[in-house]
This record gives C-alpha cells, sequence and structure tokens, in this order.
C-alpha cells in the first residue's frame, strides 16, 4: 500500500510508557505495522522531531509505537503518518 500526503491523517498520543507511545487516529486512519509515525517536541524551547515505528495495532482506532528517539512528549502530542 503506498501512502500519499492526502491519506496520511493527524492522530494524538494518548499514552506513553518509557520510549513505547500509544496513539489515537481517526476510524479508518490507523496506520499499518511497521510504518514510522512523526511528531515534533520541544525540549529547553527548541523543536525535536521524533520518529516511531508501529509496532502493533491495539484496536479502537489506537496503535501502539516504539520511539528511536527520546520522548519527552505529553498526553495528546499531535502525531502524523511520516
Amino acid at each position: 500500500m503506498t501512502i500519499t500526503d492526502t491519506d496520511r491523517k493527524d492522530g494524538r498520543v494518548v499514552g506513553i510508557a518509557g520510549p513505547v507511545i500509544d496513539v489515537e487516529f481517526q476510524p479508518g486512519s490507523l496506520p499499518e505495522l511497521n510504518n514510522a509515525l512523526e511528531f515534533t517536541v520541544n525540549v529547553d524551547g527548541q523543536p525535536v522531531t521524533v520518529l516511531a515505528e508501529v509496532a502493533q495495532q491495539l484496536g479502537n482506532s489506537r496503535v501502539r509505537a516504539v520511539c528511536m528517539k527520546l520522548s519527552l512528549i505529553h498526553i495528546s502530542e499531535p502525531t502524523r503518518p511520516y
């Protein structure tokens, strides 16, 4: 499956456990396993882009992903497929 920019839907972080995040998307917009998610957080006033890999589809329009960088994030952080 090829994803174009118009197919990508933003999600939001709903859970954090160390480098693992749970992200909720609109129904029908769940990213596939092993796809990347991208989000930006502010660390010491500087924007930092973080990538996470989708490891599991949890149901209820949620995925579990593993961050590839330090994840100093907050619940409800906007997240988008990469």
